[in-house]
């Protein structure tokens, strides 16, 4: 096993993976920016090393650096955490070839399903379900829209190398078409210095159903059940859940052993995500692969008990995984919102400041994994995630119920936030039925159902006392037609 690791990442998730090293006896090092010189993650490693300036090209993305202080420092093993260099297969070599281990799959796996044409072809030999599309890239206009055709309107133009929704667009029309592939090329060089695009039918009514893997150099592989994370802005999660509320335990088996299918076509190792897109008629099909551990991963420790970091390390110290697939069962409902410090009311624009207030929620079944605490700035320069909020119940009911009271707790005063987006959408009626898709922000979320509040900190804490002196469960009457949950936010009732 492991005597010292390094994280070579920032904020809640290098805290998350030094609290597990911790609980296994194994010293951590952490690096950082000059931004986060006081930051939480430094604070709670053992040793912790500063690689540059605040912007992450000239920190955070410092390979060489960090596999240079790793090895000064004795480290043996080197956890990427997430973002970053987590899916950088040259990292993943330099760690390697420097003698430590990298806890996560090898260079190849990475790289393979860092290409999603790459990707398809690995998992093709295998019985996947595939959206229906172009066999590889394609750079002739003439060419994409003979394959568009044959698929049929609409379809779906996507960056080879993309991500995050870079390098995509929906063409609905033939004659769209040359144009919109040029803007989608154009984005593709822009984000990731490649060009390569390709055409995909393009799925109405979609949902994002991924599957979570484990494996390891024993050749065994497992899945640890679903994940939905259909609501999303900028085609990136805001909230996600496990299991799924439309998955029967068939179609639950089926894409199960399709993850399991996608992760043995790269002879995987460690922690992955397989994503699946999901059709109307609950018809899935493989979309990619994420090497490395996912922001929502709390979600799936929370309904099957396993610790996926304490799992990835011993699996990158050579050791089997812990468990056998039939000893996997399904223990209740979770439920998980990403708290961003944006503003829900102006397009989930960024915001930053100064954290004035910061009070976790408590209680039974509620996890908050974060990197901040009150006083704290959120800085400019990373992704403006300030924690995330899980919770867990017997049933889905349960662990709704259970993250509305826990987003009234949450205060945090001096930044936007999308607690009050969070409130809306899970006590939604599409939300609660399980009837929503991937454009669940578009439908149904208002900007004007959300309205900054007029008054200070203490005229709030003065309101909240009154409410529960009057014993009211969730809201505190401000004005009529309106009620202010602890958020920070207005919510208007229509």
């Amino acid at each position: 096993m492991f005597k010292k690791i390094l994280v070579a990442n920032r904020g809640e998730i290098a805290l998350r993976v030094m609290r597990t090293a911790r609980e296994m006896g194994i010293a951590t090092v952490a690096v950082y920016s000059e931004a986060d010189r006081h930051a939480l993650h430094v604070r709670f490693a053992d040793e912790a090393v500063l690689l540059g300036p605040a912007p992450s090209s000239l920190s955070y993305l410092k390979g060489e650096k960090i596999v240079e202080e790793a090895l000064r420092l004795g480290v043996d093993a080197i956890h990427p955490g997430y973002g970053f260099l987590s899916e950088n297969a040259a990292f993943a070599k330099l760690v390697t070839d420097a003698g430590m281990a990298f806890i996560g799959p090898s260079p190849k796996a990475i790289e393979t399903m860092g290409d999603k044409l790459a990707s398809k072809e690995a998992v093709s030999h295998y019985d996947v379900p595939m959206v229906p599309g172009t066999p590889g890239a394609v750079s002739d206009p003439e060419e994409a829209l003979k394959h568009a055709k044959d698929i049929g309107f609409p379809v779906l133009i996507k960056a080879s190398a993309g991500g995050g929704g870079k390098g995509m667009r929906v063409v609905e029309r033939a004659e769209d078409l040359k144009e919109e592939m040029a803007r989608a090329s154009s984005e593709a060089v822009s984000a990731f210095g490649n060009g390569a695009v390709f055409v995909e039918k393009f799925v109405t009514k979609p949902r994002h159903v991924e599957v979570q893997v484990l494996g390891d150099s024993h050749g065994n592989i497992v899945h640890l059940f679903e994940r939905e994370c259909s609501i999303q802005r900028r085609h990136q999660k805001v909230v996600e859940e496990a299991p799924s509320a439309i998955l029967t335990p068939e179609l639950r088996e089926q894409m199960g052993a399709s993850a399991v299918a996608v992760a043995k076509a790269v002879e995987y190792t460690g922690a992955g995500t397989v994503e699946f897109l999901m059709d109307a008629d609950h018809n899935y099909y493989f979309l990619e692969m994420n090497t490395r551990l996912q922001v929502e991963h709390p979600v799936t420790e929370l309904i099957t008990g396993v610790d996926l970091v304490r799992e990835q390390i011993q699996i990158a110290s050579g050791q089997p995984i812990s468990f056998k697939q039939e000893d996997l069962v399904i223990h209740g409902h979770a439920v998980e919102l990403r708290v961003y410090a944006e503003d829900p009311a102006n397009k989930f624009l960024p915001d930053v400041g100064k954290l004035s207030v910061y009070r976790r929620p408590q209680g039974p079944g509620v996890r908050v994994d974060d990197g901040f605490e009150e006083g704290m700035d959120i800085p400019i320069h990373y992704d403006p995630m300030i924690a995330k909020l899980c919770t867990w119940g017997h049933d889905r009911t349960a662990a709704i119920d259970r993250m509305l009271r826990a987003i009234e707790e949450y205060q945090i005063n001096g930044v936007k936030t999308t607690l009050g987006f969070g409130a809306l959408a899970i006590d939604s009626e599409p939300f609660r039925s399980g009837d929503f898709d991937t454009k669940f922000v578009e439908q149904h979320f208002r900007p004007e159902d959300l309205e900054h509040p007029t008054e200070d900190a203490a005229e709030l804490a003065a309101l909240l006392s009154a409410r529960h002196m009057e014993g009211r469960r969730k809201e505190t009457s401000v004005a009529e037609g309106t009620v202010r949950s602890r958020t920070g936010w207005q919510l208007r009732r229509s």
